[in-house]
């Protein structure tokens, strides 16, 4: 399962630098959202795999959640910062999210409330697909940069082994709370633009 969902990957970026990618080198920062994409690979393969000690997904998610930033600096460093690059990031902390959702969903961690900070962003692509105006660019923003640190930073304190389990409820909640008022005010944005 884990080598399926990086050959998948692999596949998508080589495609998307095929198409939208407009430097001549690859770069050490998309190097580092790929290694990025591995790890979520793996944790993904945790999910089926209930003999993964949750010390190393906690481990391991906390890796791929910190080389977050990264990526976007040595992009602009190099002078290497692109629209692929930055969809690149944006997928892969999107998938990173739905599988920490799904790993704490599948080990009774949390409640299916937890779906919601996993699968926020593909219920809004899957909304774009009925609702024509969801399909333009949005300006970039700190308010949702700051709410998926939220959201990934929130889904990574429920997988810590040492958590309380009186804490997963409020954790959960505040942090979905907030991701569906930044969707929120983001489709609302994208609407009335639309109008």
């Amino acid at each position: 399962m884990p080598l399926l969902i990086f050959g998948v990957a692999v596949v998508l970026v080589m495609r998307g630098l095929r198409y939208s990618y407009p430097h001549n080198i690859f770069g050490l920062c998309n190097v580092v959202t790929l290694v990025r994409a591995a790890m979520v690979a793996f944790l993904a393969g945790a999910v089926i795999d209930a003999t993964v000690s949750g010390w190393l997904v906690f481990w391991v998610a906390a890796a791929a959640f910190s080389l977050d930033g990264i990526d976007g600096w040595l992009a602009r460093r190099a002078g290497l910062t692109s629209q692929f690059g930055a969809r690149f990031d944006m997928e892969t902390d999107a998938l990173l999210a739905a599988v920490l959702a799904m790993w704490l969903l599948a080990t009774g961690t949390t409640g299916p409330e937890i779906l919601v900070l996993g699968f926020m962003r593909y219920l809004f692509c899957a909304a774009s697909f009925f609702v024509t105006p969801l399909r333009a660019d949005l300006p970039v923003s700190f308010r949702r940069k700051a709410i998926c640190v939220i959201q990934i930073g929130a889904l990574i304190a429920l997988l810590f082994p040492m958590t309380p389990e009186f804490l997963a409820a409020p954790v959960s909640i505040f942090a979905a709370i907030l991701l569906c008022w930044s969707f929120a005010v983001d489709i609302n944005w994208l609407l009335r633009r639309a109008t």
